[in-house]
């Protein structure tokens, strides 16, 4: 590892803080949970972290084994950065702890919450005993960045790119997507920035799970 600071602990925690306490380590975690991106994609979601820093934390957590670097196939033909196996395992923390991190203090900031960011507060924002049976696969369209939303046995799992086929489809922008997930806002009263194409009654179940107890 060439991470500059170690704990010198051999507390498996403490392990785990020489691979990913250093800044930015978990944000580009958090960038690459729902699928690879290039380079120019992390700047693009990471505005605030020079260009040395988030080359040198790439490569840490490369050589730590969280991530790897691979070359697409035609017609990109494009290098990408992915979480490994045991990179995804990393999933269920960041999850939790944005639901923690939502009882921290609020502090100003002029950057917006980018798409993954949208994406966690999804699954943090998610109560999944509210999802019932519900078994259907929604595409989420913000700013034309798509995911595949996949509900099944009371479970929500999200991947970056188009699904083969949907039950509903949800197309709007960054500052809506925030109203529904993180500020509970009912969709009817989101106006014309939101599309809803397919069944809106098995997508609204979804928005349900958000915030059930804002439900009337």
């Amino acid at each position: 590892m060439t991470t500059a600071r170690t704990y010198g602990d051999p507390c498996a925690a403490a392990r785990a803080l020489d691979l990913l306490g250093e800044r930015w380590a978990l944000m580009i975690v958090r960038d690459l949970l729902f699928g690879p991106k290039r380079y120019s994609d992390l700047q693009g979601g990471l505005p605030n972290a020079s260009p040395t820093v988030l080359s040198q934390r790439l490569r840490d957590l490369e050589e730590g084994g969280v991530i790897r670097r691979r070359k697409l196939g035609p017609p990109a033909r494009a290098w990408v950065y992915e979480l490994t196996e045991w990179g995804h395992d990393l999933e269920p923390i960041l999850v939790h702890l944005g639901r923690w991190g939502r009882h921290s203090p609020p502090k100003e900031t002029t950057t917006p919450l980018g798409t993954d960011s949208l994406m966690l507060a999804v699954k943090s924002h998610l109560e999944s005993a509210q999802l019932g049976d519900l078994d259907a696969t929604f595409l989420v369209d913000v700013g034309g960045d798509v995911f595949t939303l996949r509900v099944s046995g009371g479970e929500l799992a999200i991947r970056r790119g188009e699904p083969d086929r949907w039950d509903a489809a949800l197309r709007t922008d960054p500052a809506v997507l925030k109203a529904l997930v993180i500020d509970g806002t009912p969709a009817r009263q989101v106006g014309e920035r939101l599309e809803i194409t397919g069944d809106r009654v098995t997508l609204q179940r979804l928005l349900d799970a958000l915030h059930p107890g804002d439900q009337t």
